[in-house]
């Protein structure tokens, strides 16, 4: 299982993991072994999501999901294919959870009165300030 959040967990058989050559760390056995992960999660095909969940999903990652309807999530982080599987089935729980956890809406709040009379205040300092200055001996006249 992967677990994506308390709610919702993903079975094994719902994601298909292929193997593949990929750069990374791992020197020449790079050229010699597969092992960069490429996991598929069928977002359409998935029976743990309900239809608000898939709407969320393919809102929020629609940059990750293909025209098939599957969520794209690739690793070669590490050295072994094992350890990109892991890293892969972690990456795809952590995106889940993010397009999953619900945004607080903003509320609008207006500038306290005493911010906007300090502002006044300092900009009418400033202005006389300069004013003075083109008023002493030596100015333009």
């Amino acid at each position: 299982m992967i677990e994506v959040n308390e709610s919702l967990s993903l079975r094994e058989d719902e994601v298909v993991l292929t193997a593949s050559h990929g750069g990374g760390p791992g020197g020449q056995n790079v050229n010699k072994v597969a092992t960069r992960v490429t996991l598929w999660f069928d977002l359409e095909g998935s029976a743990s999501l309900n239809d608000h969940q898939r709407r969320l999903i393919r809102q929020r990652l629609a940059g990750r999901i293909g025209k098939d309807g599957r969520l794209r999530v690739t690793s070669r982080r590490h050295r072994t294919q094992a350890a990109n599987r892991a890293a892969a089935r972690q990456r795809l729980a952590e995106l889940l959870r993010s397009a999953l956890t619900e945004t607080a809406e903003r509320k609008p709040t207006r500038v306290p009165r005493r911010a906007r009379r300090k502002r006044l205040e300092a900009k009418r300092h400033r202005s006389a300030i300069k004013r003075q200055r083109s008023t002493r001996d030596g100015g333009d006249e």
